[in-house]
């Protein structure tokens, strides 16, 4: 039986595609082919404001644009985001995303301990990361420090469980070779719905 999955596009430019697209489009492919059921969002098409303060966040409106966002995060069992690593962390449009789509009473539910309350349980994610660096050096010599505060503050934090990552490195040098191979492993990805 299919998975229903919801594929997050965080690059913030909206004006030309990018290999972040083209990794969603593979990885599309191959859950379409594995009998998945997907959607998509892609964040640079979403005109919202940013959040500025906790009274906000807890008791303000979600933009209505964002409403769809929340649905779909809400009919996802497995979700993928792919975003560039911009000044060693996602880009702000994506941070300001998740900060408004994961508030109390979504991500949260009732009035008992953030930690006891997660909205979110149930659902699997993987996060996808293009970087001008060699991945190995981000992993291990910054120890993906941004990837494992999305993983274990934001995802964590609402009970998406578990969360897996492939982090693709040195994108400015990228081979025509070397990008089948990425899109050939997101497609298998996909078709497995991990």
């Amino acid at each position: 039986m299919g998975k229903r999955i919801l594929l997050v596009q965080g690059h913030p430019d909206a004006t030309q595609r990018h290999l972040c697209h083209a990794l969603e489009d593979a990885y599309a492919a191959g859950a379409q082919a594995g009998g998945h059921e997907v959607r998509r969002i892609c964040i640079a098409t979403l005109d919202f404001p940013l959040l500025r303060s906790q009274q906000d966040w807890e008791h303000g409106t979600l933009p209505p644009v964002l409403a769809a966002a929340q649905d779909g995060i809400h009919w996802a069992q497995h979700m993928v985001f792919f975003f560039p690593l911009w000044l060693g962390d996602m880009p702000a449009l994506l941070k300001g995303f998740l900060e408004q789509v994961a508030r109390p009473g979504f991500a949260f539910k009732g009035e008992g301990n953030a930690f006891t309350a997660k909205g979110l349980t149930g659902r699997s994610a993987r996060v996808v990361v293009t970087m001008g660096m060699p991945a190995a050096i981000y992993r291990w010599y910054f120890r993906a420090h941004s990837i494992k505060s999305l993983e274990r503050n934001i995802l964590g934090f609402v009970g998406i469980s578990p969360v897996h990552e492939t982090l693709v490195g040195m994108v400015g040098n990228l081979k025509q070779k070397d990008a089948d191979k990425w899109f050939a492993r997101m497609e298998k990805l996909g078709t497995m719905a991990s």
